[in-house]
């Protein structure tokens, strides 16, 4: 049963509604993002997908109601590099608006645009 379930949730990042809660991939990858910033990582439970930058576009905007952070508007100082078979393939940058988590970008280097966000066991951080 509880297969079930993730398998549902993670059928929610295809719907074309929104907006829709995080999958549970992206809520996981947004707290390994998140691990050193309690005043965002607080925001979890609060966000949700507001919409794909464009149609197939694995960049996410979010919206969150949450508490606002004390931290600058902007892209927030982490480094979340993207690997493959140990290859770098992109980064993703984590967009904050008036304390919000407001977006995350997948920066790729590749040929072809991802479509969806990587899973955490790719990302490698640093702070």
């Amino acid at each position: 049963m509880a297969e079930l379930r993730l398998l549902a949730a993670e059928l929610l990042r295809h719907l074309p509604a929104h907006p829709r809660p995080l999958a549970p991939s992206e809520r996981e990858l947004l707290a390994l993002l998140l691990t050193d910033l309690p005043g965002l990582h607080a925001q979890l439970d609060h966000v949700e997908v507001r919409a794909p930058w464009y149609d197939g576009s694995a960049s996410l905007d979010l919206d969150t109601s949450g508490p606002a952070a004390d931290v600058p508007d902007g892209v927030l100082p982490v480094s979340a590099e993207v690997h493959s078979n140990g290859e770098y393939i992109g980064e993703l940058l984590l967009w904050v608006a008036n304390g919000r988590l407001s977006a995350i970008e997948y920066a790729w280097v590749t040929d072809e645009p991802p479509h969806t966000l990587p899973p955490a066991t790719a990302v490698t951080t640093q702070r």
